[in-house]
């Protein structure tokens, strides 16, 4: 389910990693719905952590059915409409690249140039957001921001939102931009304008690596 690289890295939480599979056994025994499907719960982790360059956090899985696939922002292709926080991430792009937004929610062609779209917790009750909060997903994705900044670059750090800036601190001397989250409550207050797309480019380039083609097809 997940490459090997990230396999070791997370291996020191696999007993976290079982207290918490066991615990949502019981929440969808209880008859709750729970997303993204089981399959896509650790889908973040499927390409290789040698090869990522850009981290992308956010909050927590879409809590709307059909939405949540395991990528931070992202929905399948079909999804209509968008989720407004990617249409919002879509108006962005347009204001900071001149891109026309496309028409459909597919981020996996950032996620094949080594973008980490990784959610700060990585599953939700359906229309519940927040709901799985302080269950241990936090624990899991800090040690996989901190085996990134371990690392080493080239690498850049979005943080969209609080949840996803309590992670700072873990990335040390990783440049990273932080602004509001792209949610319509808060994306008038520093995420539009604040030009994500083309700074990171820029300190990518200052890292001497290739910069990441944000125009989606």
């Amino acid at each position: 389910m997940i490459h090997p690289e990230w396999a070791e890295v997370l291996a020191p939480a696999e007993p976290l990693l079982w207290d918490l599979a066991s615990y949502l056994d019981g929440e969808r025994a209880a008859g709750k719905t729970l997303l993204p499907a089981p399959g896509n719960v650790l889908r973040a982790f499927q390409r290789p952590l040698s090869k990522v360059k850009v981290l992308i956090v956010g909050q927590d899985p879409y809590p709307t059915p059909g939405h949540s696939i395991g990528l931070s922002f992202a929905v399948e292709r079909h999804v209509r409409p968008l989720p407004r926080s990617l249409a919002n991430i879509y108006k962005e792009l347009q204001m900071d690249l001149g891109f026309r937004p496309p028409q459909h929610g597919d981020l996996s062609a950032w996620s094949d140039q080594g973008v980490l779209l990784l959610n700060r917790c990585l599953t939700v009750e359906a229309g519940k957001a927040g709901s799985h909060r302080n269950k241990g997903w936090e624990q899991i994705t800090e040690l996989a921001v901190r085996a990134l900044a371990q690392r080493g670059g080239p690498l850049v750090a979005l943080l969209w939102g609080r949840e996803a800036q309590q992670l700072a601190p873990v990335l040390e001397h990783v440049p990273r931009i932080e602004t509001a989250h792209p949610s319509p409550l808060s994306a008038s207050r520093g995420f539009f304008g604040s030009r994500p797309f083309s700074r990171v480019n820029e300190l990518l380039a200052a890292q001497h690596a290739e910069p990441v083609e944000w125009a989606l097809r």
